[in-house]
């Protein structure tokens, strides 16, 4: 039988940033303090698992207390972003990551670091390896310094990236209601693009010519809000508001005709529905993606064109050793994310797994099973490249 116990030590680390602009609540000072879990399994181990999500506290996501469980150690680590992403700056999260995996190296002592990113941690942690091993951000996505440019990196041993997506602003563009056409009146939308209009003549299964003039309507959205974007923060600093924020409302963000036509970009999702739950009504919901921003945010985050962290873009500078895990059933994060990431990964040891019919969480009647599956695939390839220990070699000859 697998092992079941495993210690849970919550801890924060701590590190100083001197910033003219605070964007998130409650840091005291000049710090910014990050709250973490070590998930340890039975045994020391030379290697841990390191988890971050760019907003989600990853610490109870059910794949990690499974690796736990199996005898892995680790590190599940908010960002400064985990009350909110509306001024969340990617570059700003990478640095946060940077802070965790130093601290596992220098004070907790793990020799070995393995990047592992769930849902929007696989853009973070491709992100941050690729930064690591072969640096090109100088700035931020709105143009402003960031010690990140310059900022050496612990570079991670190996990547694994599960039921990921390649980037948020990929995803949101994907997602985003090409039928806006006017930011400042998003309840009167164009009829022809509205998927969620019963007399829209376009119904599912949508032929190839609506889809390409709906991807190209959501693009061009995406490019008029970041223009409107950088043209208001532009007039800002123009007026000698350096430093200076605007806060805005982004409706409509959840209509992506994969969602409620099953042939769109297929895999074993249930029809009409989201991670989210009812995309006509998530579609204008207050917890829909997106839907809260700041100027500075929404162009790191979401905007096509100036967003810099992308799995896909970031693939070609990884060597390391890679994994990507698909979940079969995911209705967060398009199959066709998953085979660009895996395709454009520069590792000459990469390889992918498929679990059948697991969503986005490897939940419900089947989770235990496909998280068990997933545990073992992940602890077998670990321990293939010497990032094992003997609690999880025991777990393994033990089934």
């Amino acid at each position: 039988m697998e092992a079941v116990s495993y210690r849970r030590t919550p801890y924060l680390i701590a590190f100083q940033e001197e910033r003219v602009r605070k964007d998130v609540y409650g840091s005291i000072d000049n710090t910014v303090i990050l709250q973490s879990q070590l998930l340890r399994g039975d045994g020391p181990s030379d290697t841990v698992i390191i988890a971050m999500h760019p907003i989600g506290a990853p610490a109870y996501l059910p794949i990690f207390p499974q690796l736990a469980r199996m005898g892995h150690h680790i590190i599940a680590c908010a960002s400064r972003y985990s009350n909110g992403d509306a001024a969340l700056e990617m570059e700003n999260v990478v640095l946060d990551l940077a802070a965790c995996v130093r601290d596992a190296r220098e004070r907790l002592g793990y020799k070995n670091i393995v990047m592992m990113g769930w849902s929007g941690g696989g853009s973070l942690m491709a992100g941050y390896q690729a930064e690591a091993e072969n640096p090109v951000i100088q700035t931020t996505a709105a143009g402003e310094e960031t010690p990140l440019a310059g900022k050496e990196l612990i570079a991670g041993d190996a990547l694994i990236l599960v039921a990921s997506h390649r980037s948020r602003h990929m995803l949101l563009t994907g997602q985003i209601d090409a039928s806006i056409t006017d930011e400042s009146q998003p309840e009167c939308r164009n009829p022809s693009l509205n998927l969620y209009d019963p007399a829209n003549p376009a119904q599912p299964p949508y032929s190839l010519a609506f889809l390409e003039t709906y991807r190209a309507a959501q693009i061009a959205r995406n490019r008029r809000i970041s223009a409107w974007a950088r043209d208001k923060l532009t007039k800002l600093k123009a007026s000698g508001r350096e430093h200076a924020e605007f806060c805005f409302t982004v409706h409509g963000t959840m209509a992506d005709p994969r969602w409620i036509d099953p042939t769109v970009d297929p895999n074993q999702r249930r029809p009409n529905w989201t991670y989210l739950g009812d995309p006509r009504i998530v579609n204008d919901s207050a917890v829909a993606l997106g839907r809260f921003s700041s100027l500075r945010g929404w162009l790191s985050q979401w905007s096509y064109d100036d967003a810099q962290f992308d799995s896909v873009v970031a693939g070609p500078r990884i060597a390391v050793p890679s994994m990507v895990i698909t979940a079969a059933a995911d209705d967060a994060c398009p199959p066709e994310h998953t085979d660009a990431m895996f395709n454009a990964l520069g590792s000459a040891d990469k390889q992918a797994l498929v679990i059948d019919r697991a969503n986005h969480y490897f939940s419900g009647s089947l989770g235990k099973g496909q998280l068990s599956e997933v545990g073992n695939a992940l602890s077998t390839w670990l321990g293939d490249r010497g990032y094992s220990n003997d609690a999880v070699r025991r777990t393994l000859h033990s089934r």
